[in-house]
């Protein structure tokens, strides 16, 4: 199974798990100087993410780069710092795929302003966006892919870069067919694991009904590769 990121990395998955479930894909770019994050995923992700943003029906819909872009203008009240964010939500729609993003306090022409910097591709695997360097686009890190496993957890993956392969534990993990499985524990006191591959870093937050113990059993019979 085949699952793109939006930087055009593809992450190769294979083994006797239920690997079904669709994914999502997350990166930053900057864009003269500002940072936006995108997430992509499959055509329904970003009505349901729009949802639960408190957008009921969008307000624009214009044809941009083969799908439909939509918008929608919320108005919540963040507690935190007392105060009313305006927040643009957009939304675009391919044939299979789709990607979402925020800005605040911003218009319709400046969002089009950001995309325009953007090229988008869709395909049978994923949906990439590719940044315009000349006019000050680029990501800031590879994107990463997240993915539920049933009976194991949330999956994150990303290249194994230098700066991944430095954040991993100084202590040995445990060797599986995978490759090397090490556990920690979350801030509230949770596991959590990370596999490292040949060419792939791996988060794994088990889910709540996830037997732990299980859990190194369960990924021997996982493989996960870059590609791209």
């Amino acid at each position: 199974m085949a699952h793109r990121a939006v930087d055009g990395r593809r992450f190769l998955l294979d083994g006797s798990l239920d690997l079904s479930a669709p994914f999502t894909s997350v990166a930053d770019v900057t864009i003269s100087g500002r940072l936006h994050e995108f997430t992509a995923g499959s055509i329904g992700l970003a009505d349901d993410v729009a949802r639960a943003l408190g957008v009921d029906t969008f307000d624009e819909e214009l044809t941009y780069q083969g799908g439909a872009l939509l918008t929608a203008r919320t108005r919540p009240y963040d507690r935190q710092i007392q105060l009313t964010e305006d927040r643009l939500v957009a939304v675009w729609r391919g044939r299979r795929h789709c990607f979402f993003t925020e800005m605040y306090g911003s218009s319709t022409t400046d969002l089009l302003g950001v995309l325009r910097t953007l090229r988008v591709e869709e395909h049978d695997d994923g949906l990439t966006l590719h940044p315009t360097s000349k006019v000050g686009a680029e990501f800031v890190a590879p994107a990463t892919v997240l993915k539920e496993v049933p009976g194991l957890g949330l999956l994150e993956m990303a290249p194994l870069t230098k700066q991944r392969a430095g954040q991993l534990p100084s202590w040995r993990g445990l060797q599986t067919q995978a490759g090397e499985l090490f556990r920690d524990v979350l801030p509230d006191g949770k596991p959590y694991f990370v596999l490292a591959t040949a060419d792939t870093w791996l988060s794994l937050v088990p889910f709540a009904d996830t037997d732990v113990a299980e859990v190194p059993a369960l990924v021997n019979r996982l493989r996960v590769q870059t590609a791209g």
